[in-house]
């Protein structure tokens, strides 16, 4: 399995418009070769920003690749850069790949 996240220093006074944005928007995920889960996640609040992170987790980092060369991915990223210019983020996401080399998980709880 591999692991997608990019991390999201986000503007504190903007995290309502921040949420909104990530929860009405189509992931174009679903039925994807691979696609496994997608959560966003919420961190903890420092003095200048609020921390977020998605986490995408994909059968392969093969399967990732290939999403992320798609016409799919394309059009899920296309106003991606429109929401920073405009002060929401304070600068990039920060990509981190991870391939996983444990699991552990009780089957009762989900």
């Amino acid at each position: 399995m591999f692991i997608a996240m990019n991390r999201f220093r986000v503007n504190p006074e903007r995290v309502e418009e921040f949420e909104q944005i990530w929860l009405e928007r189509e992931p174009h995920l679903q039925g994807l070769p691979g696609f496994v889960e997608f959560h966003m996640l919420r961190g903890p609040e420092e003095e200048d920003h609020m921390l977020y992170a998605s986490h995408t987790g994909w059968r392969s980092r093969e399967d990732f690749e290939a999403w992320t060369h798609s016409k799919v991915f394309r059009k899920a990223h296309a106003n991606a850069g429109q929401s920073r210019r405009e002060g929401l983020y304070l600068g990039p996401p920060k990509f981190e790949g991870f391939e996983v080399i444990q699991t552990v998980s009780d089957a009762s709880q989900r």
